[in-house]
């Protein structure tokens, strides 16, 4: 077990952390919380430490919480609600000044600011940093219960992955200028037996006979043009209905999501990064696909140049879809069984491929362990990601 830190020096370094905000985390005294995310498992080295820290801090919250999603209402714990303002939890208080995020937690307990910061928020640090002790306490003692009974598992207690290699091809009679044609694959495979995770390589797009196909997007819910190298992009290519000529008559996929964003009243403004929202699947219909499942996951930051993604995101992200699955396939009569994973936050978002492919793993087995009737296909076009999908899945 992970040697643990002391209250105390958690404290201080979230003082420093809460006025710096978590853009500014490099620059802090970390030391305690890098010993903390360590024996929680979610950092091993410098490559991950930050985002392991941010996981952490996020799960926190959530334990404040009672263990639920933080929502900025009156449904939250006002205490993790303040928590969540005052470190930049929430994403749209990520790059937010100090002054304002301490003003929007003196807000959640109706006080100045100057009142909150010299009541309720020792109170906020202090419990934050029992929280994160607890976590890395609890993560330690599962991890010396567990020793390599883990490795050993049964099936339906830790799913093996089994990784197989890219399909041959054959090309379409025609083409659309300006994009990859859109291959099918001649012995293309769906997921594995119930219970179970295979790895494939190949192209998100190209996937057959699996229900539900999962999509990552930005927090707006605004789909990648059809032209750009991403999952988003490529499914809402693949999926859009064309006339004889190639031209698309309807963007199916673009088309349902505005529906469901002026529905709602979240035109123009973003979802709770984690909200998954169904759609049909289009022209992948022909593939035997149901369902697409899109993810919000991507903040973006920096005028929109570029995309912020919390690991914690990853694992909510899979059990939400896998809760939206199990409802659809209920009401709306759909017989699904099985649900495909891309390595969801590796791209635009900036997560080492490493980290993704152990979120995602731990939060699909599970599922499986829950609901052991699901299968899970995991895709990449790239060979080195799925190599690094099954190391993840032998990993300790």
């Amino acid at each position: 077990m992970c040697p643990l830190p002391s209250h105390e020096s958690l404290v201080a370094e979230l003082r420093e952390v809460r006025r710096r905000g978590l853009p500014g985390l490099r620059h802090c005294t970390r030391d305690a919380l890098r010993e903390a995310a360590t024996a929680a498992g979610l950092c091993t080295g410098p490559d991950d430490e930050q985002t392991g820290i941010e996981e952490l801090l996020g799960a926190a919250v959530r334990r404040l919480a009672g263990g639920r999603p933080v929502r900025d209402d009156d449904s939250s714990d006002p205490l993790a609600r303040a928590a969540a303002h005052s470190f930049g939890i929430f994403a749209a208080r990520r790059g937010v000044p100090g002054t304002d995020r301490r003003k929007a937690a003196a807000a959640v307990y109706g006080v100045t600011t100057e009142r909150f910061r010299k009541s309720q928020e020792h109170d906020v640090v202090a419990e934050l940093a029992a929280a994160v002790l607890a976590i890395a306490r609890e993560a330690g003692v599962r991890q010396q219960a567990d020793g390599v009974a883990e490795l050993t598992a049964p099936v339906t207690e830790v799913p093996p992955v089994h990784t197989v290699p890219p399909a041959r091809t054959a090309p379409p009679a025609g083409g659309f200028p300006g994009r990859r044609p859109a291959v099918r694959p001649v012995a293309a495979g769906a997921a594995a037996p119930a219970g179970r995770i295979t790895v494939r390589v190949c192209p998100i797009e190209e996937v057959r006979d699996v229900d539900i196909l999962v999509s990552s997007e930005n927090t707006y819910l605004e789909m990648s043009k059809t032209f750009r190298p991403t999952v988003s992009g490529a499914l809402r290519r693949a999926a859009a209905l064309r006339d004889a000529s190639g031209e698309i008559v309807d963007d199916v996929l673009s088309r349902e999501l505005g529906v469901w964003l002026r529905t709602h009243g979240r035109s123009g403004r973003p979802v709770r990064p984690g909200t998954v929202i169904a759609t049909s699947s289009g022209a992948l219909a022909a593939q035997g696909v149901r369902r697409i499942h899109h993810a919000a996951i991507a903040t973006p930051v920096g005028g929109g140049d570029r995309y912020h993604v919390s690991p914690a995101v990853l694992g909510e992200v899979v059990r939400t879809s896998f809760e939206l699955a199990r409802h659809e396939s209920e009401f709306l009569s759909l017989p699904m069984s099985s649900i495909c994973f891309p390595l969801l936050g590796a791209g635009r978002g900036g997560l080492p491929v490493e980290t993704v492919a152990r979120r995602l793993l731990d939060a699909v087995r599970a599922e499986l362990h829950r609901d052991p009737s699901w299968s899970v296909l995991m895709v990449t076009p790239e060979e080195s990601h799925a190599r690094l999908l099954t190391a993840a899945s032998s990993a300790p």
